[in-house]
């Protein structure tokens, strides 16, 4: 086969061209490796194959301000300001949701392995078919009455979160012609103050989409992806009804996950 052709428009640019921008760029970062360089664990904000990039991070340099006092001391949410049941994101609605129930269970930690407890942990995600309930979400697929895709919940003392869901479709994005993201859900984790929001994604298990998206592969260390990534957990899915994940957080530290917010901005948070 001869080499893909590179259009001028990049929006129309095939998957063929996308994945060797992808390659090209991997093999780049083992060879720094190779060369002595230190591992990237957090996603590059200029990632050519990720058509957008360029315009979701500051291009000029940052100053450092002092928050206002509202800031410090707000948001401050506690088990009675989140009801138990917003975690369940299946019986939000009068009918079952479509689609594959899952159970997804995890622990936010620091650096140290150490818990972090009352942190609010919010989540939002596309339905079973790949469908967001958002206005800018256009594309042909069925909205289901009975899943908003939306849930939240507070760490416990040991760290730990807990949601019951549907796992959600793939779906396509206009970053290049046949663009599809693997499945995922949106993670966001407010700290004590608004400034210590952060914002993430995880996948699933073995997607074959993987090694197509730019979004994915922005974090070129191998790694490092990994962490994005929930394990399968046979004895945490509940007989005949939910299938079960595990998924850990890790907010500091050289196994720190990745955050959306620092790499894209608010642009980036609904792909």
């Amino acid at each position: 086969m001869g080499e893909p052709v590179k259009s001028s428009d990049a929006a129309a640019d095939n998957q063929a061209i996308v994945s060797q921008e992808i390659r090209d760029l991997e093999e780049g970062y083992k060879a720094a490796r190779a060369a002595g360089q230190p591992a990237e664990t957090q996603p590059r904000v200029d990632y050519a194959p990720y058509r957008s990039s360029i315009l979701r991070h500051p291009t000029k340099s940052l100053h450092h301000t002092d928050p206002e006092t509202i800031e410090l001391y707000s948001p401050a949410f506690g088990h009675q300001d989140v009801h138990a049941l917003e975690s369940n994101l299946t019986i939000q609605h009068g009918g079952e949701p479509l689609g594959e129930r899952m159970i997804l269970r995890g622990k936010v930690l620091d650096g140290d392995g150490r818990p972090v407890a009352g942190q609010l942990v919010e989540i939002w995600q596309a339905n079973s078919a790949g469908r967001y309930i958002h206005k800018r979400d256009q594309h042909p697929a069925p909205i289901d009455p009975n899943f908003t895709g939306v849930g939240r919940c507070i760490t416990g003392p040991d760290g730990s979160y807990e949601f019951l869901t549907i796992k959600p479709g793939a779906y396509p994005w206009k970053n290049h012609l046949n663009a599809w993201r693997p499945a995922h859900i949106h993670f966001s984790l407010f700290g004590t103050e608004f400034t210590q929001r952060i914002v993430t994604q995880m996948y699933f298990p073995g997607d074959q989409l993987f090694p197509l998206d730019p979004i994915y592969q922005s974090i070129v260390d191998q790694d490092a992806r990994d962490r994005l990534v929930a394990r399968y957990n046979h004895d945490l899915t509940s007989p005949e009804w939910a299938l079960g994940y595990e998924w850990d957080i890790v907010l500091t530290g050289a196994k720190r996950t990745w955050t959306e917010n620092e790499a894209y901005g608010e642009q980036g948070e609904n792909e």
